[in-house]
């Protein structure tokens, strides 16, 4: 059995507190890993402390090397990291190698993004007296941040956080999910053979009471949080003058109008419904169907959906596996078996056996069931139909308090356009799920799915505060 040990302020150490990590598929403990607790964290604070003024003079070529090497190693890493990825999370070996793949995207990027960080000239004689005056506004790094991670994308949304923060100039704190630690730990080994100064970064598998800690510790600048909206916004109210970035999930809708071709789509919309077991904050959660080819498109992913090869999540040819725990599993059971009380319809799925949930179709839901209108985190989805209008659909994708992304199949510019001007949502992906991600992209939503934005350049931007020199 492999043990880790967490990475505090440049050093591998342990503590009197061992994590044991159990794979998700099997159910028995693969690896044991440690919590951190106050005093690691505050040692850990301390060397960011330490390391602050050593990370703002660092060079754009020096971070580039460090991110780039950091790239580098994850590609020579992939199938092992990949491995470490499935087990831990019961996330399918195709996925996890797409997750490995997208990580060394996203240091890629932040290489090439701490180079063309931003500098603004202006002209300040726009009065009587700005004549002569200029300004110079310059970025500087906002100081130390604090990052947490969900369990979903252990590897990538880690660092979605780490990237940017190198490539800004600021130390990073990083608490991974308890559940999968293993990813981030491994990505620390990688950290820790570049040159970036001691402390740039820490990464502390922590209980909530301690990494709660990172919320509150007023030496920290900035909280950047993937997670629930219930415990997102109440880090918020507790993270005092601190700036604060949230992705929060949702339920996400997609519209698939009369011009779609439903069997053309299908194998894009099926793995917006059900990759990693719905286990995904833009997961297609809704389905928003053209009232004339509803009857089609339901039946076509009823079919679908039994198809899904079902079991071990290191077996190439497995699509939907276990969930990442049971009581994951029982809620969303539990909302299911409610909604059809409710009145809503079963086309398939609806069992469960330990922490695995069957891919799940319901119909004839409404925004008085929480499978469609709270965030199902699960291998479940709702299909409704609209009556062809387009603003009809997209009162329907708004008709929730969520506002993350959405989809929209249709060749007609017309009601593309409507969509992208009236859905209350950060992004509106055209001709594909709401689940699809680029990661140099601005990433982020409005209402309860978020505050400001990730996506490297973005994110690295939340992390900069703006600075001008008049003269």
């Amino acid at each position: 059995m492999n043990s880790y040990k967490i990475f505090c302020g440049g050093e591998f150490i342990s503590t009197s507190t061992l994590l044991p990590v159990k794979n998700k598929y099997t159910g028995k403990t693969f690896a044991t890993t440690y919590l951190a607790d106050k005093a690691i964290l505050d040692k850990a604070i301390q060397a960011a402390q330490r390391a602050r003024p050593l990370c703002r003079e660092l060079s754009s070529h020096e971070k580039y090397e460090a991110l780039r090497s950091i790239s580098d190693e994850l590609k020579k890493n992939r199938e092992h990291l990949a491995k470490i990825m499935c087990m831990e999370s019961a996330k399918p070996i195709v996925y996890s190698l797409a997750e490995i793949d997208r990580s060394i995207q996203t240091f890629l990027i932040a290489a090439e993004e701490c180079k063309r960080l931003p500098k603004e000239y202006m002209s300040l004689d726009w009065t009587v007296k700005g004549k002569g005056k200029e300004g110079l506004v310059n970025y500087f790094p906002i100081g130390i941040v604090a990052g947490i991670s969900p369990f979903n994308f252990p590897m990538n949304l880690a660092v979605h956080k780490i990237a940017p923060a190198i490539a800004a100039g600021c130390p990073i704190i990083l608490k991974p999910a308890s559940s999968t630690p293993l990813s981030t730990l491994e990505l620390a080994k990688i950290i820790a053979k570049t040159r970036l100064p001691k402390g740039a970064v820490s990464i502390l598998p922590m209980d909530r009471k301690t990494g709660n800690l990172l919320v509150t510790d007023e030496r920290i600048q900035l909280l950047s949080f993937t997670g629930s909206p219930e415990i997102g916004w109440e880090l918020k109210k507790q993270s005092g003058k601190k700036k604060v970035v949230l992705e929060l999930g949702g339920n996400a809708g997609v519209i698939i109008t009369k011009s779609a071709d439903v069997k053309k789509i299908m194998e894009s919309c099926m793995s917006g419904a059900f990759s990693y077991s719905g286990q995904i904050c833009i997961h297609a959660q809704r389905f928003i169907v053209h009232e004339k080819i509803f009857q089609e498109f339901l039946t076509r992913m009823q079919k679908e959906a039994k198809k899904l090869k079902a079991g071990d999540p290191l077996d190439q040819e497995t699509k939907i596996s276990s969930m990442i725990d049971e009581e994951n599993a029982k809620r969303v059971e539990k909302w299911v078996n409610e909604a059809i009380e409710q009145g809503a319809k079963l086309i398939c799925g609806g069992k469960r056996k330990g922490n695995f949930y069957e891919p799940t179709i319901l119909t004839k839901t409404n925004l008085n069931m929480k499978v469609y209108a709270e965030e199902i985190f699960g291998p479940v989805i709702c299909v409704e139909k609209y009556n062809g209008k387009i603003e009809d659909a997209v009162a329907k994708i708004n008709d929730s308090k969520f506002g993350l992304q959405c989809g929209i199949f249709t060749d007609s510019v017309e009601e593309l356009t409507y969509a992208f001007k009236y859905c209350d949502t950060g992004g509106v992906i055209h001709n594909d799920v709401p689940t699809l991600r680029f990661d140099q992209m601005p990433y982020g939503g409005i209402k309860e799915s978020g505050l400001g934005r990730e996506g490297v350049k973005y994110t690295i931007m939340e992390m900069m505060e703006a600075k001008v020199l008049v003269k």
